[in-house]
């Protein structure tokens, strides 16, 4: 078994370097073996990445055995000393370079311990390079090779990898049959998801700015090497432990800044390139310093060793601009940017354009309605027919002559057809905005249109031919075809219904008055029968439409229908929110919260006003009650009293009265006994 370290296996480089070592076969890259059996070992022998990671919180690369806690210093020197070869960047990041020169001493002082021989190689920078004087003064563009490698010197803020650099080379030269030491100077990387030319395919991808920026004159010489060509020479370097201990990696590409910026907006975005000066560079947060002083390089380099010694199938020999659609390609895998395309159809007053909207906001598509793609078109054929003459009064280029003669051709198709355009220049319309970077990039939303079997085939149908005359030609482009299409279905009488429950202000000047709808809903079911209708061009081609009963949606704005909807899409395929977006979507939220938490308060506050006013209110309405009721019960008490004070007054009273009177003149010692025997005495007898 062979096992690798490094570094990062979760950044940009470090992610690519885990691939490829883990599914390259240990000694594949050796031009020569020394037999039949030790290539047959070597089939089986693949190397084992163990490494650290840049985001603790980051998940473990299915390629990579097994994460080192690149603090425990401990734990690291133990996985150093149990590597074959350790591969640490420090090209991507400063922090890096004082771990680097750690890892070397380390390894260094274990030299005697070493059960086998070790290989460490530094990933640096052609930055170390970025002030070196050329050979012959007479002579500035020839290139640099490693053999000028002691003449380098560093860009002011690369001083300190330039001295790592020195340092590894020189610990290697101690006992090189057990610890082998490489420097490989890398070009900038790109490919995959991009690190260093990431802020420009992001703004070219997303097309929000006219042009993309240049920085300064832009004719300064970048070199570049694609990420995966770099993984492989370390790889190489690895296996084949060459002599030249200073390799330099970069493609065969002489390009400057201008020629790598246009061809990225060419083919990702408006093909607009605009300079901008070096302090409005530094103004942009996503140029830090350290991406602008490595952006401003400009250095000529070849790699010699590379070409010479190295054997690896290239992936971007020629450099970015010769295998751009590649690389864009990649880009676009990378992140996750692939375009969804949709096609809404259905009646008038369906909905289309509220649900194409809401598609739009949703996914961040392009929203293409047929009344604005062909003001679109007619806007842009009048600016470039506008200028057929120059301001000197001479004929310009031959486009806008062309652009000319097509807004006359529209203009007499308009007035011999009800002033209405017809179908092929509707379609080349919409073909050109199909066809369009940004609905490349993003996707889009096609709302109500084609309206017919004939449109789609015209606008779908593929009108390329294959470049293998052998291969069968595809039926459609997939370029423009549709992967989602939704059909929203109604009867006419709830249309109709729909169209009488607007209000006059929102009908006035639409074409949902009573007479146009109806004209428009003919219209619709006339080329829409069940055997002849627009759907049927895509179940042909097995790209089956959703039917969705509209009738069914009792919700507002249709949100049951849009969650139908993004439940068979899925999710979106974007960079999402912005950084200021995501802040401000936070903000949003966070107000949002805010508020419902003190309208909630306030609503409880209120509540519980009310269940006290209300307790209040049962109170005093109880006290009321039972002041009532004890009026009323002394009210009967005395009504029921009369008889009973009248009976005692006539036949006890007086009687008892005498006794008592008789009883205090006496005063006897027992005076209840001596009044008892009084009344028992004088009783009336009254029968």
């Amino acid at each position: 078994m062979a096992r690798v370290f490094i570094n990062n296996v979760d950044s940009y480089i470090g992610e690519q370097l885990a691939k490829i070592f883990s599914n390259t076969v240990v000694g594949s890259t050796v031009e020569e073996a020394v037999d039949d059996d030790e290539v047959s070992q070597r089939a089986q022998v693949k190397y084992e990445v163990v490494g650290t990671l840049a985001d603790k919180t980051a998940d473990k690369p299915a390629c990579v055995e097994e994460i080192v806690e690149a603090k425990n210093v401990d734990e690291l020197l133990t996985a150093l000393i149990q590597c074959d070869v350790v591969v640490y960047d420090i090209s991507s990041s400063e922090s890096d370079v004082e771990d680097c020169l750690l890892a070397c001493n380390a390894l260094h002082e274990q030299i005697a311990n070493f059960k086998s021989p070790k290989t460490f190689i530094c990933l640096s920078t052609v930055m170390t390079w970025c002030k070196t004087k050329p050979n012959e003064p007479d002579e500035p563009e020839q290139p640099f090779t490693e053999e000028d490698y002691r003449r380098r010197k560093p860009h002011p803020n690369f001083k300190s990898e330039i001295n790592v650099e020195k340092q590894v080379i020189k610990l290697g030269k101690t006992d090189k049959t057990r610890f082998l030491t490489y420097v490989v100077a890398a070009g900038l990387p790109y490919g995959g998801k991009e690190d260093i030319f990431h802020y420009f395919f992001k703004v070219a991808w997303h097309g929000d700015t006219e042009a993309l920026n240049i920085i300064g004159t832009g004719e300064n010489i970048i070199p570049s090497i694609h990420v995966q060509d770099l993984s492989n020479i370390v790889t190489s370097v690895a296996d084949s432990k060459p002599k030249t201990r200073y390799i330099v990696a970069v493609d065969d590409s002489l390009s400057s800044m201008t020629e790598i910026i246009t061809c990225i907006s060419k083919n990702l975005g408006t093909g607009n390139v605009m300079n901008i000066t070096r302090e409005e560079a530094l103004l942009i947060p996503e140029i830090s310093q350290r991406i602008f002083d490595i952006l401003s390089i400009n250095l000529r380099m070849e790699a010699t060793w590379v070409k010479d010694g190295a054997k690896f199938e290239w992936v971007a020999e020629s450099g970015i601009l010769e295998n751009i659609s590649t690389v864009v390609d990649e880009y676009k895998r990378s992140r996750g940017l692939l375009p969804i395309r949709l096609c809404v159809m259905g009646p008038p007053a369906a909905g289309k354009s509220l649900i194409a909207s809401q598609l739009c906001q949703h996914y961040k598509l392009h929203h293409l309605k047929i009344a604005d793609v062909i003001q679109q078109a007619i806007e842009k054929l009048e600016k470039q027919a506008a200028r057929a003459e120059a301001e000197d009064g001479e004929e310009d280029d031959e486009s806008a002559q062309q652009a000319q003669e097509t807004l006359d051709l529209l203009n007499e198709s308009k007035q011999e057809n009800n002033d209405r355009y017809e179908d092929q220049y509707i379609i080349q319309f919409f073909t050109e905005k199909l066809l369009s970077m940004p609905c490349q990039n993003q996707g889009f939303v096609l709302d109500g249109f084609p309206k017919t079997y004939s449109q789609a085939k015209e606008l779908f149908g593929n009108k390329e031919e294959p470049e293998d005359e052998d291969a069968p030609r595809l039926e459609y482009d997939s370029k423009i075809m549709p992967e989602v299409v939704i059909s929203l279905d109604a009867e006419d009488e709830f249309l109709k219904k729909r169209i009488m429950n607007l209000s006059e202000s929102v009908v006035a000047g639409t074409h949902n008055t009573e007479d146009l709808f109806l004209k428009r809903l003919a219209e619709f079911r006339a080329v829409n029968t069940d055997d002849q209708t627009v759907l049927n061009y895509f179940d042909e081609l097995e790209v089956h439409p959703d039917h969705i009963d509209i009738a069914a949606d009792t919700s507002s704005n249709m949100s049951q229908v849009m969650e139908k909807i993004i439940k068979t899409i899925g999710k979106p395929r974007n960079y999402g929110p912005t950084e200021e977006e995501r802040l401000e979507l936070e903000r949003i939220a966070m107000e949002k919260k805010i508020k419902k938490e003190a309208l909630e308060k306030l609503e409880q506050q209120r509540k519980e006003e009310e269940e006290k006013k209300e307790t209040q209110r049962r109170k005093e309405e109880w006290a009321t009650r039972v002041k009532e009721v004890k009026e009323q019960e002394e009210e009967v008490l005395q009504a029921q009293s009369y008889p009973l004070r009248n009976y005692l007054m006539k036949h006890v009273m007086p009687t008892l009265n005498q006794g008592l009177i008789e009883v205090c003149k006496v005063r006897p010692e027992d005076a209840i006994d001596y009044l008892a025997e009084y009344l028992f005495e004088h009783n009336p007898q009254v029968d």
